[in-house]
């Protein structure tokens, strides 16, 4: 984009965890040094699944790491959504005007589990994820302050509420009704000749659901 003087910069958007791995910190000093137009987006929400950000680095967060490659750096409050889009909106401006990567680091905080297999209750206290939750919590915070500046009200909300929701039910409804894709989709819709292994993997697939009929839907298509 910059040699073809595009009006344009790229975005990378990655976690805390992500700045701990090899591929962050080539990937910051070619940027640096080739001064490329784009912009690193950190998430640092504080856990890289269970292992807090005080186990994984004694830096003052990704922020320092921009300005140790020559970087220009930028923190803001993750969870204030009109900084957040401040802060990407400079950064986009100053990536395309000089040429130059950018470090956006975005303090937040992960309320929910890292994933369905994951319990972060084990390894974070339940009052803290509260507190994340209704004290901290970024739509709340934006309602606040659209409330107060009169541009919405409950009713307004409550409408809105309304709308989407038929238009999901409409969708849902839509999405039941279409014929499920054919088996053979998935293991053929990556590669242009489908390796051996998948291969192997389609057809043991296959006989299990010959083998055990009754444990799969009747509109498989097989």
């Amino acid at each position: 984009m910059k040699m073809d003087k595009k009006d344009a910069c790229a975005i990378t958007y990655f976690g805390d965890g992500g700045t701990s791995e090899g591929d962050f910190h080539a990937a910051l000093n070619f940027a640096a040094v080739m001064e490329a137009p784009v912009i690193f987006f950190c998430r640092n929400n504080g856990w890289a699944i269970s292992t807090p950000t005080s186990e994984q680095f004694r830096s003052d967060g990704a922020v320092i790491r921009g300005q140790a490659y020559g970087m220009r750096s930028i923190r803001v409050d993750g969870n204030d959504a009109l900084a957040v889009y401040s802060a990407v909106h400079t950064a986009r401006e100053m990536a395309i005007k000089e040429g130059r990567p950018i470090l956006v680091e975005a303090l937040t905080y992960r309320v929910g589990h890292h994933s369905t297999s994951d319990d972060s209750t084990k390894y974070r206290p339940v009052d803290e994820i509260e507190h994340w939750r209704t004290a901290r919590d970024p739509i709340s915070r934006y309602r606040k302050w659209v409330q107060g500046n009169g541009w919405w009200c409950d009713e307004d909300e409550s409408e809105l509420r309304n709308n989407v929701r038929q238009e999901l039910l409409k969708a849902i409804q839509v999405a039941e009704r279409m014929p499920k894709p054919p088996l053979a989709e998935l293991f053929t819709d990556v590669y242009d000749e489908v390796p051996s292994n998948l291969r192997e993997q389609e057809r043991l697939l296959r006989d299990t659901i010959k083998k055990h009929p009754a444990d799969y839907p009747a509109d498989v298509h097989i």
